[in-house]
């Protein structure tokens, strides 16, 4: 297992990815689409609140059911009841813990970036729509 940080200096915030091999195991994006779906109760929905297309949170989620020891989602489909989605309870766990990573890799780095990020250079010449001074934290 590979872990990475990946701070983007314009954001100023930790982007944090549990890489295994070759694949992200989940990073932000996948966790988003776990949020997503234990909020909403579905695929399509958790989409578009995310503006992403029903076939890639689906594809992502079929990533994560395969890439981890059981499914994360459990997928239901529509009939008298009405389709739907929701976390198993490893998917629950995941999720739960991804976003303690997130939140202790962020409170682990705020005082070296609040020294680092201002001596980026956030404008660059002819790009008047970044910003100077990116908030920290």
């Amino acid at each position: 297992m590979k872990p990475a940080l990946h701070v983007s200096p314009l954001e100023a915030r930790t982007r944090f990815r549990i890489q295994v091999k070759h694949a992200v195991a989940i990073g932000p994006g996948k966790a988003d689409v776990l949020q997503g779906i234990a909020e909403t109760g579905s695929i399509a929905e958790a989409g578009r609140r995310l503006g992403m297309s029903y076939q890639r949170v689906w594809s992502l989620v079929q990533a994560m059911n395969r890439d981890f020891v059981e499914p994360l989602v459990a997928k239901q489909r529509g009939g008298s009841h009405g389709g739907g989605a929701e976390l198993t309870p490893l998917g629950q766990r995941v999720l739960a813990l991804y976003r303690e990573v997130e939140e202790r890799a962020q409170a682990a780095v705020e005082a070296p970036l609040a020294e680092l990020v201002p001596l980026i250079r956030h404008q660059l010449e002819g790009d008047a729509d970044m910003p100077q001074q990116p908030v920290v934290g």
